[in-house]
């Protein structure tokens, strides 16, 4: 059975060379508004380029994966892994 409904964690690199680490249930219409400049952080770092994304069924696990990629090990895994 597929899951109808995906929660992503995604990183995206700014203008700046600066990285943003999201949570979303919708990943076109989160890069929408960081492409227009309504989400806050990326406004001023525009444009921005998706670097990494990955789904979870499971939105506390998205939720966790999120928090820990903001930690200080989680950071070092994603450059290491993702950019």
């Amino acid at each position: 059975m597929l899951a109808s409904q995906f929660y992503h964690v995604y990183i995206v690199k700014c203008s700046d060379d600066s990285y943003y680490t999201g949570y979303t249930a919708d990943l076109e219409s989160r890069m929408e508004r960081h492409q227009s400049g309504k989400v806050h952080y990326t406004s001023t770092r525009l444009p921005v380029e998706l670097v990494f994304f990955c789904g979870f069924i499971d939105k506390y696990k998205a939720l966790r994966f999120e928090k820990y990629l903001k930690s200080g090990s989680g950071k070092a895994f994603a450059q290491r892994r993702f950019m």
